[in-house]
């Protein structure tokens, strides 16, 4: 199992006994003891290769320990999951949700195996000129496809608020940096000043808001430019596509060695796409104006991400995080937050 590694260790025989049995009680019958081999990355929520029976599934579960409240909330994505499969997005069909912890401790759910590539360096060095225009293209429609479904037609109404989103977003996430600061980052208190007092006055109606739109945290056909799988909704609510596209964006203004960006990459010799010409198909393909307060979305994306690595060295300190590089992605929360606050003062 390439790019796996072998946890099956994490669970003792009468956890994956309890696990057999839930697996079996939910439509996925097999013998003898689920095997476990984690993924790499998943910096949040520990996501495992589940070989059971005649079929291979994914795991996805809590950290254990101590969490932040309103992280991790697997559940939701479970909720999202099975209802954007009604639709033309690309998702992993959901098989079951556990949320019982006398089975492994934490909350859980399993869904299918999606075969396919995922592209760690948004360079993509292993394609040429035209692979990586396609892989971009398809990046692109899947994104504006994903912002067009009308969240009432496929029961996710009540998913939330479209309404205020951008203050309780700054709010939200403010309040799992404080508590989960390490040590003092001015440029951070610089945006949480700067951020609620200079949000747009243009409204910008409810989409499904997926809230982590990285180039690795979708699969593609192994051979084809097209997406398979949209991964890792944790953070999926109702609110303002324009910031959800801010962040899938944010690549371009990011250089490679500080968190898989492109900035000051020859993206004409690569056969990339400008972040203009980027930001123009979207724009085409959804209707929307995505230019529209961009320096205040691109702001709000930096620190947002600089809150999510904030919350990783958290764990790591406290000896909490699922991987292995937690250490070194929670030091780039201060840069980030800088190049942040500099787009704010440019």
């Amino acid at each position: 199992m390439s790019g796996t590694q072998e946890t099956t260790g994490e669970f003792d025989g009468a956890a994956l006994g309890r696990l057999a049995r839930w697996l079996a009680g939910h439509g996925m019958p097999g013998s003898g003891h689920p095997r476990l081999e984690k993924f790499p990355g998943g910096q949040s929520n520990p996501t495992y290769r589940m070989e059971w029976g005649d079929e291979f599934l994914v795991l996805r579960r809590k950290p254990f320990g101590q969490l932040l409240p309103k992280a991790h909330m697997i559940e939701r994505e479970y909720r999202v999951l099975g209802a954007l499969s009604a639709t033309g997005v690309p998702v992993a069909r959901v098989r079951g949700m556990c949320e019982d912890p006398s089975v492994l401790g934490v909350s859980f759910y399993v869904m299918d195996f999606v075969q396919g590539r995922i592209f760690w360096d948004p360079r993509l060095p292993d394609l040429d000129p035209a692979g990586r225009r396609g892989i971009f293209d398809a990046m692109n429609k899947t994104v504006a496809q994903l912002h067009a479904v009308d969240p009432a037609a496929v029961g996710l109404e009540t998913f939330g608020r479209a309404d205020g989103f951008m203050a309780r977003q700054i709010g939200l996430w403010t309040s799992q940096y404080r508590a989960s600061a390490t040590r003092e980052i001015p440029a951070m208190n610089a945006l949480i000043d700067w951020l609620p007092r200079n949000i747009p006055g243009v409204a910008v109606s409810g989409s499904i808001f997926h809230g982590d739109l990285r180039l690795d945290n979708m699969i593609f056909h192994p051979t084809e430019p097209r997406i398979l799988a949209l991964l890792d909704w944790e953070l999926a609510t109702l609110g303002n596509p324009i910031a959800d596209f801010a962040y899938h964006i944010m690549i371009w203004r990011v250089p490679p060695d500080l968190f898989r960006g492109l900035k000051g990459v020859d993206l004409s010799a690569l056969g990339i796409p400008t972040e203009k010409e980027y930001v123009d198909d979207y724009c085409r393909r959804t209707g929307l104006d995505a230019q529209h307060d961009m320096k205040f979305y691109s702001a709000f994306s930096l620190f947002r991400l600089a809150a999510i690595l904030q919350g990783i060295a958290k764990r790591a300190a406290d000896g909490n995080a699922s991987a292995a590089d937690a250490v070194s992605l929670g030091a780039r929360a201060a840069p980030l937050a800088e190049i942040g606050w500099d787009m704010v003062n440019a």
